[in-house]
């Protein structure tokens, strides 16, 4: 059984359960910052018996983590992450590493039309993570014939050669990695499917991230701000589709947060920047692959249709969180033009070559 301990302290998670947080959603109390990294540290070593470990998941996920628990969480896996920071200042994309499982993935090539307007991105994941361990970015990148299984510092080359970067997961976050069995054997998601997203191995300022609802929003910009390790001072969250961060049809609320300043949120009309059709005639049969076939007809200029209008948004997005648009309009119309002089599709070549 797991004891109270020089090495960790003394709070093991049977007695947080039996203490704080294991009553009930109603009844439960939050943790101390303390807590909530003692916990997390003993999960990382694998030192809960599995029964607790899966009790502790369970009743985090029932009162719903407050900011405090979430920054303590992000600090302590940031102290097993290898973050190798490029030259260049990136827009960190955080999706959820779980991936889609109907409509395409249009980060990689947002990101490359963002890069080729000026503004570099970064993006990250793992390979089929817990619970839905569907396709994701380095699924789509492996379709393009993109080299995935970088070190750090390979991605941080790569973004600042490109202007489009990929780190992969079990290289600069090894400790989090290691723990996707415990993961998979929970058959829902945990906490850390919220913080993994949150780990910035790029060192970027600045955060784009989804939500299904604004309040989501409000606890992650809430997480930065008790986290003592996240680096970033910008945060740009819209509703993504199946929590990704590939905008949804239609009417969108984006939220938007400055370091000093308080959260700032309007909506978004898709329709008039282009994407007036339903999240429906988004969806494809092969996720990877058929993200990889639209990356590549958009940018090379061979598809003009809703997928193309969909990659244009998601790059203003990108570009407008970079601080290189005042506003969506704006950065809609630099994204067309990369788009239009074949400076995307560069991107796209330069990316392979890699």
């Amino acid at each position: 059984m797991a004891q109270a301990t020089e090495k960790y302290g003394e709070w093991p998670l049977k007695r947080l359960m039996t203490e704080v947080v294991g009553s009930g959603h109603k009844s439960a109390d939050d943790m101390t910052r303390e807590q909530a990294e003692e916990a997390f540290r003993r999960i990382l070593d694998d030192e809960p018996d599995p029964t607790t470990l899966g009790a502790f998941w369970l009743a985090n996920r029932w009162k719903r983590n407050t900011p405090e628990e979430l920054g303590a969480y992000v600090d302590v896996m940031a102290e097993g992450v290898e973050s190798v920071a490029p030259d260049c200042d990136p827009v960190d994309c955080g999706a959820n590493y779980d991936g889609k499982g109907r409509s395409a993935i249009f980060g990689v090539a947002a990101g490359l039309v963002a890069a080729a307007a000026g503004t570099p991105v970064v993006v990250h994941s793992g390979d089929r993570v817990p619970t839905q361990k569907q396709d994701a970015y380095k699924h789509v990148l492996d379709e393009l014939g993109v080299r995935t299984d970088l070190a750090p510092a390979e991605s941080a080359e790569m973004t600042d050669a490109v202007g489009f970067g990929f780190y992969y997961q079990p290289n600069f976050a090894p400790e989090i990695d290691a723990i996707e069995g415990r993961r998979d054997e929970m058959g829902v998601r945990t906490f850390v499917n919220t913080i993994e997203t949150l780990a910035n191995p790029a060192e970027a300022s600045t955060h784009l991230g989804s939500f299904y609802h604004l309040p989501y929003a409000k606890r992650i910009i809430d997480t930065f701000q008790e986290s003592e390790t996240a680096p970033v001072d910008r945060v740009v969250m819209f509703q993504g589709m199946e929590g990704y961060d590939d905008v949804r049809p239609g009417s969108t609320t984006v939220a938007v947060w400055n370091q000093g300043e308080e959260l700032e949120d309007f909506d978004i009309e898709t329709p008039e920047y282009g994407m007036d059709f339903e999240e429906g005639d988004l969806y494809v049969d092969d996720i990877a692959a058929d993200s990889a076939t639209i990356t590549e007809e958009v940018l090379t200029g061979e598809r003009d249709d809703q997928f193309a209008d969909a990659i244009a948004v998601n790059a203003a997005l990108r570009i407008y969180a970079g601080g290189d648009a005042d506003d969506i309009e704006s950065g809609l119309q630099q994204a067309r033009e990369a788009l239009e002089s074949g400076a995307a599709a560069d991107k796209l070549d330069e990316l392979r070559d890699f």
